[in-house]
């Protein structure tokens, strides 16, 4: 449920009397962007699995799901438990299982929750296998497949190795099927490398879910990930569903990957100033690395935001004014290096809206997203969100 103004960490009636550092949450740029996402996967009839990771919020989650059920996918066994709770039951728990955690998952199935797991080795399926024996109540996996080197899966060529997961499972677990996440696609910043890209995925876990087949075995699910790939995959034949996750914010990463404008970015983190470095071009602001992360993400890109892109309270970017630097509770805000832009004179005092590298990293960093809208200069409310493991 929306909990009003009054009830949030921040109480205030309008934008500008909020405390700082306050994340703020553009609610007409969230619907948008799941809406975006919903019609795209609905156009490529495959089922969109929004990965909840990003939001930790229930209240998000029920706009991004296509049921109050599910489908979902969660990155840790913290979320899935809050969102069981909330009445989520059909999740994938999109990491390596430690065996250690699988009594926390046949907990979740014995109370309803279908959630499955990952696999990428005959050591953890023997341990899917041995905890679904004990509890009486089979686990579902998925094979985890490494479409791009840059992470965890078997490669999509280790026939033997994929097949020795696949019946080791078969011996007391449930083998649900295949899934992928492209993170290369993350380091790209063309139509035709981020097509290639979702291609090179696809054709990932259909050959492995091939290999499943053609051992006998089910694989009923094959499923990719990235919210890049999944915008500008062309052909999705042979896959079941999708898990993007930053689509539902967007960020300065994605804005230079060109999944999205910064215009499109829902997320952004309210500061103050609280002095000047005339000498130096400098703003000081109240939000650190502690209310943005250390996230550099678009260091590598095309154009380098710093920290973060400084707008007005309104949400409008500054000319080329980033935040240059961090320190625990400082930000320091300067013209991007060869510009020939100006610092704008705000006093100490005036408030900055701060667009954020990773939007996953920053919101991290906060209780609860302060609502706001375009054109407004009101809260329209605030939603938790929660942390751990």
């Amino acid at each position: 449920m929306q909990q009003s103004a009054d009830q949030c960490a921040h109480p205030a009636d309008l934008v500008a009397d909020l405390d700082t550092p306050s994340l703020l949450l553009d609610e007409g740029r969230l619907d948008a962007n799941l809406a975006r996402m919903s019609r795209r996967m609905a156009a490529a009839r495959v089922t969109l699995r929004p990965h909840l990771k990003s939001t930790k919020s229930i209240e998000i989650a029920r706009r991004a799901m296509s049921d109050p059920h599910g489908p979902a996918t969660v990155s840790t066994l913290k979320e899935a438990e809050v969102f069981a709770r909330a009445g989520v039951t059909d999740m994938i728990y999109a990491v390596g299982i430690a065996p250690a955690k699988l009594p926390r998952v046949q907990a979740l199935r014995r109370a309803g929750v279908d959630i499955a797991v990952l696999a990428d080795s005959a050591g953890q399926a023997a341990a899917i296998v041995a905890a679904s024996r004990a509890g009486g109540v089979p686990v579902p996996t998925l094979i985890e497949i490494d479409c791009d080197g840059l992470r965890s899966g078997l490669r999509p060529d280790d026939a033997a190795g994929i097949v020795a997961v696949a019946t080791t499972l078969a011996q007391g677990a449930e083998l649900r099927g295949v899934l992928s996440h492209s993170g290369g696609s993350y380091a790209l910043d063309s139509v035709a490398a981020l097509e290639a890209c979702a291609e090179a995925e696809r054709a990932a876990v259909t050959t492995a879910a091939a290999v499943v087949r053609a051992a006998g075995l089910p694989c009923p699910v094959v499923s990719v990930g990235a919210t890049p790939t999944a915008l500008y995959g062309r052909d999705f034949t042979g896959v079941t569903e999708a898990r993007p996750g930053v689509y539902m914010f967007f960020d300065l990463v994605q804005a230079g990957i060109g999944a999205c404008t910064v215009d499109d970015i829902a997320i952004s983190v309210l500061a103050t100033v609280i002095g000047r470095q005339t000498n130096r071009g400098w703003l000081l602001v109240d939000a650190g690395w502690t209310a943005m992360s250390r996230d550099h993400g678009t260091a590598t890109q095309a154009v380098d935001h710093g920290y973060g892109l400084c707008c007005d309270l309104d949400g409008r970017p500054y000319p080329d004014l980033i935040v240059a630097e961090l320190n625990q509770e400082h930000g320091i805000i300067a013209v991007r290096h060869g510009s020939a832009a100006v610092v704008p004179d705000l006093p100490v005092g005036a408030k900055v809206r701060i667009l954020p590298n990773h939007a996953c990293a920053t919101a991290a960093q906060h209780p609860g997203y302060i609502v706001v809208r375009a054109g407004s200069d009101r809260v329209h409310g605030y939603w938790p969100r929660f942390g751990g493991w």
